[in-house]
């Protein structure tokens, strides 16, 4: 049976999970990140020699190496805060969207194996793709209401506003 490519996967919408306001997730994935970054720096650090002073240059690698850039397009009205962010070759299952009432957090990781011959053998490259992106909000908005759609490579995320003279909503209690 022929495999199905990943932009044949991603045309039907899908909806990723959406949570309301789990900072400790939040932070517990920031510090992974964060645990990720400085290995693979140290990394590059011993592959050049040891030698001081290229600290920022090996983090910045390793950032590049690890992190994705995600595009993010934010529409603004008077009833809601519509985000657009590219997340292409993600699916639903691999993303994780946090809202809190005045921020949004997009989260992604995806592994990919990369299989290639050489000349007298093969070998096999497997990698990991992760995405990161943290938005501050203009306004407060429903974290309760949220709807997140994945179409096409790009995630849609409506997110309604609260009155003005209405507090945030508490995030739901779990049973």
């Amino acid at each position: 049976m022929p495999e199905k490519s990943a932009t044949a996967v991603q045309t039907a919408p899908s909806r990723p999970p959406v949570k309301a306001g789990s900072t400790e997730n939040l932070m517990q994935r920031i510090q992974r990140l964060n645990d990720a970054i400085s290995r693979r720096a140290f990394e590059l650090f011993e592959q050049d020699g040891g030698v001081d002073g290229q600290d920022q240059r090996h983090w910045l690698e390793a950032e590049r190496e690890l992190l994705h850039p995600m595009h993010v397009r934010m529409d603004d009205s008077d009833k809601e805060i519509v985000l657009h962010a590219e997340v292409p070759g993600f699916t639903a299952d691999d993303l994780e969207v946090n809202v809190e009432p005045r921020r949004i957090t997009i989260a992604g990781k995806r592994a990919s194996i990369t299989k290639k011959e050489k000349d007298n053998g093969s070998y096999v490259r497997e990698c990991s793709d992760e995405i990161f992106q943290t938005v501050e909000l203009p306004s407060e908005v429903n974290a309760v209401k949220v709807s997140a759609i994945l179409k096409d490579g790009v995630l849609n995320i409506q997110l309604p506003k609260m009155p003005d003279n209405q507090p945030a909503p508490a995030e739901p209690q779990l049973p």
